[in-house]
């Protein structure tokens, strides 16, 4: 029988694709104020992977990518991932996004995003969100890809990024673990 265990808190990591570099000025504040202090932004990272948004947002798109200091709960996903639906609607013009919000977590084993799109390799979370698994990670082989990983989190550049994150990560899961020992 298997004894169940609480999972280890998160390391919460928001993409954010936009239209405009500009808008990273008005997505910073609101981010901190309902996430809590960032600890890394990536780079300018390339968008040239697809052609998903331009229909709704226009090209040439920009992607940064937050990552919060506070680890979170993993049960805490669809809960981020309606906040950060809020963003982009109050971020838009119209029916028409100018900000695209990506929340998702980073576990030492895995990076999953969380999506309204129901699929057969993603996982009902409730509050009609899904958990994307989409990158998993191996002592041997570091981050790794699946068939259906989006092309922009399996570029090189991110997944170098994320692999500084996870190191992160594991530093402030240890400090996290020192205070519940003391």
């Amino acid at each position: 029988m298997s004894t169940p265990k609480d999972p280890e808190p998160a390391k919460l990591v928001v993409g954010c694709i936009m239209n405009q570099k500009e808008w990273i000025d008005k997505i910073y504040p609101v981010l901190e104020k309902a996430f809590g202090p960032v600890d890394m932004i990536s780079s300018w990272l390339d968008f040239a992977y697809t052609d998903y948004y331009y229909a709704e947002m226009g090209s040439p798109l920009y992607r940064k990518v937050f990552v919060f200091k506070e680890l979170i709960e993993q049960d805490d996903l669809a809960r981020i991932k309606e906040t950060t639906n809020e963003f982009e609607k109050i971020f838009s013009v119209g029916d028409r996004r100018n900000v695209n919000f990506d929340p998702g977590y980073l576990v030492s084993s895995r990076f999953i995003l969380a999506t309204g799109k129901e699929y057969s390799h993603r996982i009902y979370i409730g509050r009609k969100i899904y958990a994307d698994l989409t990158l998993i990670y191996s002592k041997k082989n570091g981050f790794q890809t699946l068939e259906w990983t989006y092309p922009d989190y399996a570029s090189d550049k991110m997944i170098e990024f994320l692999s500084k994150v996870r190191n992160k990560y594991l530093l402030d899961l240890k400090a996290v673990k020192g205070k519940t020992h003391d």
